[in-house]
């Protein structure tokens, strides 16, 4: 009986060194710097909203974050590398529209499960599109360009970011809501689509507003419509899809945070109300706006809901339009 009460008292000092150092991790967590993965290059708009949401995480949980740009394959090269690190919360995903409700539809394979090695932490921003013309295209409305691609004796050209983009399925939905036909002409990059619908190359775009801003605002390039469900307050002059004369035609891109699958709840819980705080920040939410971006935080049930509903959604676009990735 002895030996048994020496185990039992052995057992319970280790439960309760397992317990401590638990609890001591997710106090100290986070005690060096942590990676924010952006599966996309420099300088693009899920670039430049991390990067200001990064000054205030390190802001206030006094604790270095950077970005780390993890380029290729539609975003799927830096979503698998997060994927596979090690589940500490020290490497964490900026995750899209495109990374997961779009990619796993479009693509026959993934290294990854997009739903079942992540957890959804918060959203961070949604971005609306916008329908943008160049010089080459003389309408002065949605509906004049719909009735133009229907009777034009040649198709006109749209550009997108690459097959599968939300840029491209935005074009490919309204060519089904319109009933018209037109040329889907990808680009490896937005600066080259934008760039050839400047020089006329292209007959129209959707692109994301913080891509289409300054040449708008500049009146080099004219914007029929915005995808979202209000008016933005930095082109109050461009109407909604739906005043535009387009129902069901609301498309936002989001950008939000994640985590690989195995993160403590703890730490879960730390980065959620991070989050929450630094999004309710006013200097970040006038920044975003400047970015022509909405900063917007959601719970993970919200934000689970929301990533399944948009990948059925693209999903429909995808099979109608017989989308394919090389």
């Amino acid at each position: 009986m002895r030996w048994m009460t020496s185990f039992s008292k052995y057992l319970t000092l280790a439960l309760s060194s397992i317990l401590f150092s638990s609890l001591a991790f997710s106090q100290d967590y986070p005690d060096r710097p942590v990676k924010l993965v952006v599966p996309f290059a420099a300088g693009g708009g899920v670039d430049i909203l991390t990067r200001v949401l990064a000054e205030k995480f390190s802001s206030d949980l006094k604790q270095s974050f950077v970005v780390e740009n993890r380029v290729g394959a539609g975003g799927n090269i830096g979503s698998d590398a997060v994927a596979k690190s090690k589940p500490d919360g020290y490497t964490l995903l900026v995750a899209t529209t495109g990374t997961h409700a779009i990619n796993p539809v479009l693509f026959p394979t993934l290294p990854f499960d997009a739903k079942e090695d992540f957890i959804p932490i918060s959203l961070i921003a949604a971005v609306p599109n916008l329908l943008v013309i160049g010089p080459k295209l003389q309408v002065k409305s949605l509906q004049e360009l719909i009735e133009v691609a229907k009777r034009s004796t040649f198709k006109l050209s749209y550009a997108s970011f690459g097959n599968g983009t939300s840029n491209h399925l935005s074009g490919e939905l309204l060519k089904m809501q319109g009933d018209f036909h037109a040329v889907h002409i990808p680009y490896k990059s937005a600066t080259q689509a934008v760039t050839d619908l400047l020089g006329c190359q292209i007959d129209f775009a959707f692109v994301n507003m913080p891509l289409a801003l300054a040449q708008v605002q500049a009146g080099k390039l004219k914007a029929l419509a915005i995808t979202s469900n209000e008016r933005s307050i930095l082109l109050p002059e461009v109407p909604t899809m739906l005043q535009a004369g387009v129902k069901d035609f609301v498309v936002e891109s989001w950008y939000g945070l994640m985590a690989p699958k195995g993160v403590s709840a703890s730490t879960i819980q730390l980065l959620e109300k991070a989050t929450a705080r630094a999004l309710s920040d006013q200097t970040l939410q006038n920044s975003f706006i400047k970015s022509g971006a909405e900063a917007r935080f959601n719970t993970n049930p919200e934000f689970v809901s929301l990533i399944a509903a948009d990948r059925a959604r693209w999903a429909e676009v995808i099979q109608r339009a017989n989308v394919r990735v090389d």
